[in-house]
């Protein structure tokens, strides 16, 4: 019973207050490309879950009344952690995204200087808050917010979400996370709030796997459309695209993302396109 009070003052505190638990607010509330068109992930299963979150962006995006095309490439290894990765040794010429594939599963090779605009980084599920791994990703969040920029790509950090049986990550997570953010100038997209309020809403739907970590299905969605809401700067309640989701679930989820990219940017950061915030 006390776990329960715990569980729901917390996440109302995140409902009803500021940001990353009242503490700490995000200084960058757009990104600097506001038509980001290739984005890079570099992480770990949380993306890749479910068949690769950039999937559900780009499909999100696509299925909206003035489509926003947000493609994206994964380069994840399970359970990594930002300093697993070798971002400069993934951005050497003609490496990841030199060639793709067509509708017809033909490979086309890419003539571009420049392949990807835009890289979303995020750490290991407990690395921001781990007691040993914290300064990793202070580290870490800084060295390859250098490296993208040194190579004309903006970076931007994925907030994830707590444990199922672990709601106190939350807040933790948002204000190392928005911390971090702010240090290097990177935006931040507000997943783990967004899981956070759903949670607090929908107890009815489980955003989890059975190991209380990785999303299911409909976690996966609901942070893409976290994802799509902070890129694009819109919103994605009217996408079509369901992923086989009920409608109205999905719905929800989508509006859920919107509400609450705005509430962490500040009401006035970002609107639907062509309405008032």
């Amino acid at each position: 019973m006390r776990k329960l009070i715990f569980l729901l003052t917390l996440i109302g505190s995140l409902i009803a207050g500021a940001p990353a638990d009242a503490q700490t607010r995000p200084e960058i509330t757009a990104p600097v490309n506001r038509s980001p068109a290739a984005t890079m992930y570099v992480g770990n299963s949380f993306f890749y879950f479910n068949n690769g979150m950039p999937s559900y962006v780009l499909r999100l995006g696509e299925a909206v009344p003035e489509p926003v095309k947000l493609a994206g490439t994964m380069v994840t290894i399970g359970g990594s952690g930002m300093d697993w990765h070798d971002l400069e040794f993934y951005l050497r010429p003609n490496a990841i995204g030199y060639y793709t594939f067509d509708k017809d599963n033909n490979i086309v090779f890419n003539k571009r200087n420049k392949f990807y605009d835009t890289v979303v980084m995020m750490d290991c599920s407990q690395c921001p808050i781990h007691p040993q791994l914290s300064a990793v990703f202070k580290e870490y969040a800084k060295k390859n917010a250098e490296i993208a920029r040194k190579h004309d790509m903006e970076p931007v950090l994925f907030m994830s979400w707590a444990y199922q049986d672990r709601p106190e990550m939350t807040a933790s997570l948002a204000d190392a996370y928005t911390r971090e953010g702010n240090a290097n100038r990177m935006l931040v997209i507000p997943a783990g709030l967004a899981f956070a309020r759903v949670v607090a809403e929908r107890p009815d739907l489980n955003l989890y796997q059975p190991d209380k970590r990785h999303p299911s299905l409909i976690g996966t969605y609901l942070a893409a459309a976290t994802i799509y809401a902070a890129l694009a700067q819109r919103s994605a309640e009217e996408s079509t695209f369901t992923s086989g989701i009920d409608p109205e679930v999905a719905r929800y989820l989508r509006a859920t993302a919107w509400t609450v990219t705005r509430e962490y940017y500040g009401a006035t950061a970002v609107t639907t396109a062509g309405a008032k915030p």
